[in-house]
């Protein structure tokens, strides 16, 4: 039967990092219920999971989590699957002809992997090399949170930050290094409390070795203050 081949495929496949795609994983009609039918409907759905457990969901602690954690999926954690919450990155003229590498690092990332919906949690580091034209450093903060607001893999998260900011800025000269903590790693499985993935995405100037190295080595300075 074809559901049995499809649960023998996700037993085989178990805590691999697997993706299909580099673009999101989603159905055409994704966005045909608005944000209201949909938390409607999850709070349905976790009602359900949670009885199932055996939970009291007349409990004062209880009672209001299905909807809780509706509204916490569909407004909070995975808002970035929406594209009406994609950010405005505006772009300036390069006036002051600032030429050399822009990196902004220490980039704060709360993700959530979509093999077990558990949190990634870690740093991103993005850079770019203008060719006329920058961004606002803030918006590049919110293009990382935008991709990071959905289920995930950090391999293809760090390239579609690469690949926005290669549009937006109109240069293959984009750079991201991601490093963070799969809780699906850290708290279950295996639970390794102490790893973490690393992933990184280089374009255009930053495949030449010099000019990756310098990313890398401006990332590692210390900016405590």
């Amino acid at each position: 039967m074809k559901v049995d081949k499809i649960l023998n495929e996700i037993e085989e496949m178990g805590d691999a990092h697997a993706s299909s795609s580099a673009n999101t994983p989603l159905r055409e009609d994704a966005f045909e219920k608005t944000d209201a039918e949909k938390i409607d409907l999850i709070k349905e759905d976790v009602r359900n999971i949670l009885d199932t457990l055996g939970l009291d969901l007349n409990d004062d602690s209880l009672k209001g989590t299905p909807l809780r954690v509706a509204k916490m999926f569909v407004n909070e954690v995975f808002a970035g699957l929406h594209p009406k919450r994609k950010p405005k990155a505006s772009t300036f003229e390069n006036k002051y002809k600032y030429g050399e590498m822009l990196v902004e690092k220490n980039i704060t990332v709360y993700s959530t992997c979509e093999h077990h919906l558990l949190p990634i949690v870690g740093r991103a580091h993005v850079a770019y090399i203008s060719n006329g034209t920058v961004v606002g450093l803030s918006k590049m903060n919110r293009i990382v949170d935008y991709f990071a607001k959905r289920p995930q893999v950090q391999e293809r998260m760090t390239m579609q930050i690469v690949h926005e900011l290669q549009n937006v800025l109109g240069t293959p000269d984009v750079a991201c290094v991601v490093d963070a903590k799969h809780l699906c790693v850290n708290s279950r499985g295996i639970r390794d409390i102490e790893s973490s993935t690393v992933t990184s995405e280089f374009g255009g100037a930053f495949k030449k070795k010099e000019v990756r190295r310098e990313f890398l080595d401006y990332i590692k300075l210390d900016t405590s203050f």
